[in-house]
């Protein structure tokens, strides 16, 4: 071992075994800073894992779109179903609409499905909490948990929906009574807003509530295995008959505005939290430099023994690598013992505070996700081993420059 390696170990740990309190706050600087970026990570990961997950589940990899209803359903869905990397896709139709039961209305989101082919593409059967997608009928409807509940609807009850179709027909001073749908499913996809907001019936059932014909509004697509994305995407845009006048996107081009708001989101909790290894940073700076000025004369007596002034700078930044090392390493620690408990700190501040339903009305999850990636992990730890190491940089570079008979005759 290189001699001034070990004089750094020495100074940050004088016996061996005790921590002096230079070492000790130095590493707790750097994991505070480690453990708040892995945590405001992780978070603000999870909800944009939680969210992507989110929509491809309930729309699939790949939505088609027309500007203008599509009629010749199934040429488009040929075309959809020949392209290489599809592995299958279905229709939908959706609107919005008013349901009714027991005189507590609420304008939810309605969406149409074809029964027989949405089980492909979209695993709407594993959110059902209550109820089979096979109950599912032309004169029955499936209900997001959220809104059952604030309907006081359960299965068997019985709503009534008004559409868009309706206010039409009485303009046309034809009458168009509302229909009447059995609830026999309760939907939970776990995200406040949805699941206060969704309707799931037949493509049949919504076609009629429109009046849309045999038309439909587009298909939601699943990838097979391994096939790029945006490969597929253009794949099938080429493919699509110019008389649909349809477009397929990713479903992220699908959801951009949303997707971008969350990553700016996450890009500016991470650069706030990032300054407080920033402050590590300086105070692991004074403290070397102090360090240097209490040992200048230990300094000079090096250089009189025959040390290099680069060794002697050495020695001062090894002891900001290590500091940057052992507080990356306990802010790891930390940071992955919060995201685990994460939903637990959670519904604790929300018991202490009182605020329990105010915080999930605001995130609109019932718990609290978290994910965070290998890559975000090492770049986090490399940023605050950096920003020791330059901080003890500093400190050996006012150490390197001391002439050793100016050194030792210091007082």
């Amino acid at each position: 071992m290189p001699w001034y390696f070990y004089l750094a170990l020495k100074q940050l740990f004088p016996t061996g075994r005790r921590v002096t309190f230079f070492t000790a706050v130095s590493i707790m600087g750097v994991a505070a800073g480690v453990w708040l970026l892995i945590a405001a990570t992780g978070v603000m990961g999870g909800f944009g894992h939680k969210y992507g997950g989110m929509m491809r589940d309930t729309q699939g990899d790949i939505q088609v779109r027309s500007y203008e209803l599509i009629r010749d359903v199934a040429a488009t869905q040929a075309a959809i179903d020949a392209t290489p990397g599809v592995l299958a896709s279905t229709p939908f139709a959706e609107g919005l609409v008013m349901v009714q039961y027991e005189n507590r209305p609420s304008f939810p989101a309605i969406q149409g499905i074809d029964v027989n082919q949405v089980g492909r593409v979209i695993p709407l059967a594993n959110y059902l909490v209550i109820g089979s997608l096979d109950d599912l009928d032309d004169d029955t409807v499936i209900l997001g948990a959220e809104l059952a509940r604030t309907l006081g609807v359960g299965v068997g009850g019985k709503l009534q929906v008004v559409t868009p179709l309706f206010l039409q027909k009485i303009g046309e001073d034809e009458i168009l009574l509302p229909a009447e749908l059995t609830v026999v499913g309760i939907l939970q996809i776990g995200h406040q807003q949805l699941d206060k907001s969704v309707a799931i019936v037949t493509l049949r059932r919504m076609q009629d509530l429109y009046g849309l014909g045999r038309g439909v509004h587009g298909f939601s697509v699943k990838l097979a295995p391994g096939a790029d994305l945006h490969q597929t995407v253009a794949a099938i845009n080429d493919r699509l008959p110019p008389a649909s006048r349809a477009h397929a996107l990713t479903w992220m081009e699908a959801n951009d505005g949303f997707l971008f708001s969350l990553r700016l989101e996450k890009v500016m909790v991470m650069l706030i939290t990032s300054f407080i290894v920033l402050n590590a940073m300086f105070l692991v700076t004074a403290l070397l430099l102090i360090a240097v000025v209490r040992k200048t004369r230990e300094i000079g007596l090096l250089g009189a023994l025959g040390a290099l002034p680069r060794q002697t700078a050495a020695c001062f930044c090894i002891q900001g690598f290590l500091v940057g090392v052992l507080g990356a390493v306990l802010g790891l620690a930390l940071g992955f013992l919060t995201l685990g408990n994460i939903d637990g700190i959670f519904k604790f501040v929300g018991a202490v505070t009182g605020q329990s339903d105010t915080l999930i009305e605001m995130y609109q999850f019932i718990q609290i996700p978290a994910h965070i990636t290998p890559g975000e992990v090492a770049g986090i730890s490399a940023y605050a081993i950096v920003m020791a190491t330059l901080a003890g940089l500093i400190a050996a570079w006012r150490a390197a420059r001391l002439e050793p008979v100016e050194a030792m005759r210091s007082e």
